[in-house]
């Protein structure tokens, strides 16, 4: 059975990297993992994808977090922790893709 989830107030975060230069990885990886201190963040977990995929390898990290509701969400979004975590990663990274539900 599929779940739906429209009505649910709880928002999960999946934001996935890779990286320009696998030496990076780490970098990127320590850079991401200071937005767990960031308050309004209820679950954050950061880590590095296994590559056991058969058919896609391309994402070298990825983000996993959970917020109470959007306005939680804008404020992780808003918060300075986040805006130095872009002025480490971004330019360590080639791909960031994201969704929410």
């Amino acid at each position: 059975m599929i779940e739906q989830v429209q009505n649910r107030q709880q928002i999960r975060h999946v934001v996935l990297f890779s990286s320009k230069d696998p030496a990076n990885i780490e970098a990127i990886m320590d850079g991401l993992s200071i937005l767990a201190d960031i308050p309004s963040v209820s679950h954050f977990e950061v880590s590095r994808n296994r590559h056991e995929d058969r058919f896609s390898n391309e994402v070298d990290v990825v983000v996993y977090a959970e917020f109470e509701d959007a306005a939680a969400l804008e404020a992780y979004r808003a918060h300075p922790i986040y805006q130095r975590c872009i002025e480490i990663v971004r330019p360590l990274r080639e791909m960031r893709v994201a969704a929410d539900f």
